[in-house]
């Protein structure tokens, strides 16, 4: 005969499985807002019926009850590294769009206060100069209008010095937040690790963890791989930065200023694997702004863009030198330079007018004559084509050209991570309206439970206290 007491233990069980679901569906729905939080469902199973001998009546007998086996976490390892790898391309684009977006505003073209006006207005004064060649007013635009485009020149170029120090002072406090989740990772798999192997539940400091292994992807583009354990080694450029509980660092070296012309380079800071080259994060992203100029052009967009406006300023001055130095000054000085270059610093930022008035240019032939050819001659340089001109309108159209394929990169990488995002919430992220509806589902297995629990309590009463009373005068 089987004992009806079993029976309130089925009951039981099946209060208790009813009640773990009610408080991990609470859990759900208090975490619906928190960043990185993970859907989380128990595990339940039935147990079967006990396996007796020779059982008197009937051979068909009913499961003992529900086992709550355990909380599951409803998380997805391709899911969660498809967003990684997302997030290390749209951070890398993104860095590279913002920087190119901001050097491509700082060349104010088209406009007035772009260097092609200025350029212009500087080829135009000599025009009118040749027109009125003993015209003091006319002398004093064209210094004027030279002053204007060294200025020009000299503010450009410093702030492409200001972004890159800009930039690298971003990867340097990049890098600490890359060592620092590094460190947070190692510690998190210890404490998993040993929640795990003492049958604990370690959810919410998976989703810690996970969360900082993404960080670790946006910022070095790091890849993450399972172990039997519970822990994850995270791999930067090929070699582990976690790898269980121990965590190594990088450190950020090379040059500390963009006129040093030495790459900005990333380096473990133990070990022997040298150098971490990244192909993705932001830290990649601003590494790759930050090299050096190279021969054929294809350094960093930063030092690229400095060594453009150099070239411009050389360019400018050894035109508009050659051509008045073959005029003779109001002084009777044959051979003088209109424009300086100061050594020791870029071309761009040393760039100075020689002339301070009129007694400095160059408007009269070798008899001392006036001769309006020499300013004639310096008013259509601006057409050469290989001369200043020229050389800005392709570094201009260079770094559009650059800026909107960055912009475009940026746009399509981010759409790719929103779509990773969005398959990965689909997931594991909490839906208010599917937790209410199992919210519900539990609260009536409880109701059930207890109702079985009270109909076996009755019977038990029946057994115990009511049988034999029947019959009795």
């Amino acid at each position: 005969m089987v004992s009806t007491f079993g029976s309130l233990a089925t009951a039981y069980s099946g209060l208790a499985a009813a009640r773990a679901g009610i408080d991990v569906t609470g859990q759900n729905i208090a975490n619906a807002g928190t960043a990185g939080y993970t859907r989380q469902r128990v595990s339940q199973s039935s147990i079967p019926a006990a396996q007796t001998g020779f059982m008197r009546g009937t051979a068909a007998l009913a499961g003992q009850g529900v086992s709550v086996d355990g909380i599951a976490r409803l998380a997805s390892l391709t899911l969660d590294a498809g967003v990684r790898v997302a997030s290390g391309s749209s951070a890398y684009a993104d860095a590279r769009a913002t920087a190119l977006g901001a050097l491509e505003d700082g060349l104010h073209e088209p406009g007035d206060d772009g260097l092609s006006a200025k350029l212009d207005a500087f080829w135009s004064s000599w025009g009118d100069l040749s027109s009125h060649p003993d015209d003091p007013g006319a002398a004093s635009a064209v210094i004027g209008a030279a002053t204007t485009v060294a200025s020009a020149l000299a503010s450009g170029s410093k702030a492409i010095d200001a972004q890159w120090t800009t930039v690298r002072g971003t990867v340097a406090g990049q890098v600490q937040q890359l060592n620092d989740a590094a460190s947070q990772v190692a510690d998190l798999n210890g404490r998993i690790r040993t929640a795990l192997a003492s049958g604990g539940n370690a959810n919410e400091l998976l989703d810690q963890r996970d969360q900082l292994t993404q960080q670790i992807a946006s910022l070095a583009g790091g890849t993450v791989r399972q172990n039997t354990d519970g822990t994850v080694d995270v791999l930067i450029g090929g070699n582990a930065i976690v790898q269980g509980t121990d965590a190594r660092s990088v450190a950020l070296g090379g040059g500390q200023r963009m006129a040093d012309g030495a790459a900005v380079t990333l380096t473990w800071t133990s070990g022997s694997a040298g150098a971490v080259a990244l192909s993705g994060g932001s830290i990649g992203g601003n590494l790759s702004l930050l090299a050096p100029a190279t021969a054929n052009g294809t350094g960093g967009a930063l030092a690229e863009a400095s060594a453009s406006y150099d070239q411009v300023a050389t360019k400018l001055a050894t035109a508009v030198n050659a051509v008045h130095a073959t005029g003779t000054a109001p002084t009777g000085t044959t051979g003088a330079p209109f424009f300086s270059l100061t050594a020791g610093v870029p071309a761009a930022q040393g760039l100075a007018v020689v002339p301070t008035d009129a007694s400095g240019l160059a408007t009269r032939n070798a008899a001392g004559e006036l001769d309006d050819s020499f300013a004639d001659a310096l008013s259509r340089l601006g057409a050469a084509t290989d001369g200043a001109d020229r050389s800005w309108a392709t570094f201009v159209a260079g770094v559009g050209s650059a800026s909107r394929s960055a912009a475009s990169e940026s746009t399509l990488t981010g759409l790719a991570l929103t779509n990773a995002r969005t398959q990965q919430q689909s997931s594991a992220g909490v839906d208010l309206d599917e937790e209410n509806v199992n919210l519900l589902s539990y609260q009536h297995a409880y109701q059930g439970a207890a109702r079985v629990l009270t109909a076996v309590d009755e019977m038990l009463d029946t057994i115990i206290n009511r049988t034999g009373i029947v019959g009795r005068g």
